[in-house]
């Protein structure tokens, strides 16, 4: 399964367009554009599972760098700071990783456009 499967591919291409600079990655704006805000919490899990590069079950710092690219195989990898900023953002038990709860936390953040 592919995100564009999910989500508009002219969405994605809008997303990721709009945060080519770096340090301009904002997950809300990020998930207004792309329409993930508007998908369902059964949508946000199939792309928590995509996201889920090592299908681990969790989405770890180093999977999550590597965020914008799995949307757009060409976009850049998110900076430091932005990654940090999202993982903390998502990892409600602070273990470095999303999984299980962050799973629904990161549902929460997308559907209630937080973040």
């Amino acid at each position: 399964m592919s995100l564009s499967s999910i989500l508009s591919a002219d969405a994605i291409d809008s997303a990721i367009k709009d945060c080519q600079a770096q340090d301009s990655f904002c997950p809300k704006k990020f998930f207004q554009m792309c329409g993930l805000s508007k998908k369902s919490p059964q949508d946000v899990k199939k792309v928590f599972g995509i996201l889920d590069n090592d299908g681990s079950g969790f989405i770890e710092e180093e999977e999550l760098k590597f965020f914008l690219q799995r949307f757009s195989p060409g976009a850049r990898v998110l900076t430091d700071k932005e990654t940090k900023a999202f993982l903390c953002a998502a990892d409600d038990d602070s273990d470095g990783r999303i999984g299980a709860d962050g799973e629904e936390i990161l549902i929460s953040c997308v559907v209630s456009e937080l973040g």
